[in-house]
């Protein structure tokens, strides 16, 4: 789960991150009303979406006076910030962030993520801050510092010595450093983090150590042991499917391909998604229904994968151990019965109760397509989309 940057600094301040003062706004003139709390003569609007990138894009302005705030604004209410990271489609602005401006003497970027080669928590620095983690790896791949954290003792301030000395700080602040960075461990360590980056981490000329900006990326199976990240998740900067998803629980993550996939278990929903582009395909989705799935929950999982405009074809793909392919035959059944589609449904089961859900497939008197293994499915499923595909081209033609 991820949070917006004003969420972060919240959280980041309480283990002793220093942020600047700002406030959140929903329009432009609550934007100009904020600024004059905050005081000052200049200010940074940023635009609050679930992205990097933002300053290139349009989404960051720096103002001196509240009709510059209220034109910064107008431009970014209700319009779609595009970057990188967000694809063609943008996310949509529906609030800003007023922050004071600082005097800035320096910028480096500071990052904390999980490695998985070496099952430790990395620190990531970079003297080029302000510019994204991949740009600084291409074009400058010898600045990046890199530190791990031995999980039986934490992060020590030695280390963070280390870091500071490496980026070349200032003796004076290297201390305000060390806290800074314990603070940012313990806030990834104490919350089930997945992600923290400060980019950029500031030096300011009166010596402060600052987060400017502040991302943070969260377990979402951790979420349950802290109800108050839980409640900071905005839906309305995520994929509507995955959100419907996650609310079925229901374990799915949208692609941009038009064969939809309803299987059980990661890895075979990982190898059914190679096996349809290995056969010329691109699958729409990954969708684990999960072990024990009822009836009710396959009709769920069929209904979601089917809320999907760019799906042509459905591969349900059962390896049933714990789960049943009489339950399974039973939720597909349903679920077409109850809304039928007029797109081609393959269906692969094999395992415990195979021969029953065949049968409830066979006596439904529906247009299934059947397969007896993953390699036949998923070519079944691609010569079944190109064929009715290319029957729609035709009739379109013939029109």
């Amino acid at each position: 789960m991820d949070i917006h940057e004003y969420q972060a600094k919240e959280l980041l301040s309480k283990f002793g991150v220093e942020v600047l003062p700002g406030a959140l706004a929903y329009s432009p003139e609550q934007a100009a009303y904020r600024s004059r709390e905050l005081g000052g003569d200049a200010w940074v609007v940023k635009a609050q979406v679930h992205a990097g990138g933002r300053g290139k894009a349009g989404g960051v302005k720096f103002c001196r006076s509240d009709a510059e705030i209220q034109t910064a604004c107008e431009a970014m209410f209700g319009q779609k910030i595009v970057t990188h990271q967000t694809g063609p489609e943008g996310k949509g602005i529906y609030r800003v962030y007023v922050e004071a401006a600082a005097q800035i003497a320096r910028e480096v970027y500071l990052g904390f993520v999980l490695d998985r080669s070496s099952q430790r928590v990395m620190i990531v620095c970079s003297g080029e801050g302000g510019m994204e983690i991949e740009e600084i790896s291409e074009e400058r791949p010898d600045s990046i510092i890199r530190a791990t954290v031995e999980p039986a003792v934490g992060l020590q301030a030695f280390q963070c010595r280390e870091i500071a000395f490496a980026l070349k700080l200032d003796p004076a602040v290297v201390q305000s450093f060390v806290r800074t960075l314990m603070g940012c461990y313990r806030a990834f360590r104490d919350l089930d983090s997945t992600m923290v980056e400060i980019n950029p981490l500031v030096v300011t000329e009166e010596g402060r150590i600052l987060a400017l900006d502040a991302k943070m990326t969260f377990d979402d199976n951790a979420l349950f042991r802290h109800p108050q990240v839980a409640e900071l998740r905005d839906k309305s900067q995520e994929d509507p499917r995955e959100c419907r998803a996650a609310d079925r629980g229901l374990s799915y993550v949208g692609l941009d391909g038009n064969i939809g996939c309803i299987v059980n278990g990661a890895g075979l929903a990982m190898a059914t998604m190679d096996t349809i582009k290995l056969a010329g395909g691109e699958p729409a989705n990954f969708l684990d229904i999960g072990g024990g799935a009822t009836p009710e929950r396959v009709a769920k999982a069929f209904r979601l994968v089917m809320s999907d405009k760019n799906v042509q074809a459905v591969l349900v793909n059962i390896f049933a151990g714990i789960n049943r392919c009489d339950w399974v035959a039973e939720g597909v059944v349903q679920a077409l019965t109850e809304n039928p589609v007029d797109i081609p449904v393959i269906v692969r089961l094999s395992g415990t109760n195979v021969e029953e859900g065949q049968k409830i497939l066979a006596k439904s008197g529906l247009p299934i397509i059947r397969a007896s293994t993953l390699s036949e499915a998923a070519e079944r499923a691609v010569g079944a989309w190109k064929h009715d595909s290319t029957k729609g081209t035709k009739m379109r033609a013939a029109s």
